[in-house]
């Protein structure tokens, strides 16, 4: 954290800063003035209404223009830029988790979950509150799963199964014999919970970010299968071997700028690439090493097929077969999506892999 500086207030500690100067803003001010203010460097400190605030957002996005066309580039640098201009607009929080604003919302428990106890003056980016307030709705009401006919609960900054292609074919590939399976990078344990609902005695799921962990473990307990699973803070496998792995990685090659673009995009396939070359040695001699990805990133230009081939071939893996569903996320369907073409060609696959 950093200190937001306001002349004439003592300082607030500042969440997610990008700017350590602000001014005050209230109703007056116009989407265009806050983002001239915002492309200097100075942060906007909401004073007015709250639902003010959420409508000059909206307006200062809107302002923003779009990048071209299946120009993916672009369309990533459009991401950031857009990002930190949108994060100068802060609203003030007081001790315990209070927004001092009329008409504002209770945002005690949503915040105390993610940022802990708050005994001093803060600030908080507009965009950044909406997002933890969203993540706590998903969390309370969960996302319904068909394929464990129950609901999975994700919490904030873990990635939620709100497309289920890869939940769908995991819950219809045939399941080698044996036991136990691993879960690599289980996320809110969705898989895990597939997979112990198709009847797998053992399943170890795995995930680097403690929130994950946590957040598996929960809904794992949740759904009755806390027996049968057990969730591992690691980067990639457990130790031992397995008769089926699964991985549902991060589907495009590119550098993360937030937590939750982990889920999204893999710096270098490295998350890819470390469960192919590593699944040899935590597999029996007869077990499969499943792998669930998106085509999105070869038709983005950043893959191609045979760079995933290759890959396999180079890790000691045959491909024994591939089950594929397009994609079925209504952003695929919309026109104004800057990568609609990509995404409207998208299939999401199934690998079945053996050494």
């Amino acid at each position: 954290m950093a200190l937001l500086v306001v002349p004439g207030e003592p300082p607030r500690r500042l969440f997610s800063p990008p700017s350590r100067r602000a001014v005050f803003a209230d109703d007056r001010l116009s989407a265009d003035a806050a983002l001239r203010t915002a492309s200097t460097g100075v942060a906007l400190l909401w004073q007015g209404d709250y639902p003010a605030a959420r409508q000059l957002l909206d307006a200062m996005n809107r302002r923003i223009p779009a990048p071209p066309p299946d120009d993916y580039a672009r369309y990533r640098a459009d991401r950031a830029s857009r990002a930190r201009l949108l994060s100068f607009l802060h609203v003030p929080l007081d001790p315990g988790h209070v927004v001092p604003l009329r008409r504002a919302p209770d945002v005690t428990e949503a915040c105390t979950a993610v940022y802990g106890a708050l005994d001093v003056p803060a600030a908080v980016p507009l965009r950044e509150l909406l997002g933890v307030l969203g993540a706590a709705e998903w969390r309370r009401k969960g996302i319904a799963v068909p394929a464990l006919g129950a609901r999975i609960h994700p919490h904030y900054g873990v990635f939620a199964p709100i497309r289920q292609e890869y939940v769908d074919l995991v819950a219809a590939a045939p399941l080698p014999p044996g036991s136990p399976a691993f879960d690599i990078g289980t996320g809110t344990g969705v898989l895990a919970a597939v997979l112990a609902h198709r009847g797998v005695p053992r399943v170890v799921a795995t995930d680097a970010d403690p929130r994950a962990v946590a957040c598996a473990t929960e809904n794992l307990a949740g759904l009755g299968f806390g027996a049968r699973t057990e969730v591992v803070l690691t980067d990639l496998y457990p130790p031992g071997r397995a008769s089926l792995v699964v991985a549902n990685p991060p589907w495009l090659p590119g550098r993360a700028r937030t937590p939750l673009d982990h889920a999204v995009y893999d710096p270098g396939s490295r998350m890819l690439r470390g469960f192919l070359d590593r699944a040899r040695r935590h597999l029996t001699p007869d077990g499969e090493a499943w792998l669930v990805l998106s085509d999105l990133a070869e038709h983005l230009g950043l893959r191609t097929r045979d760079e995933l081939l290759a890959w396999i071939a180079a890790a000691g893996l045959r491909v024994v077969d591939r089950t594929g569903t397009p994609a079925r996320h209504p952003r695929a369907l919309a026109p104004d999506d800057p990568l609609h073409r990509a995404r409207a060609a998208e299939v999401t696959s199934l690998w079945r892999l053996s050494p």
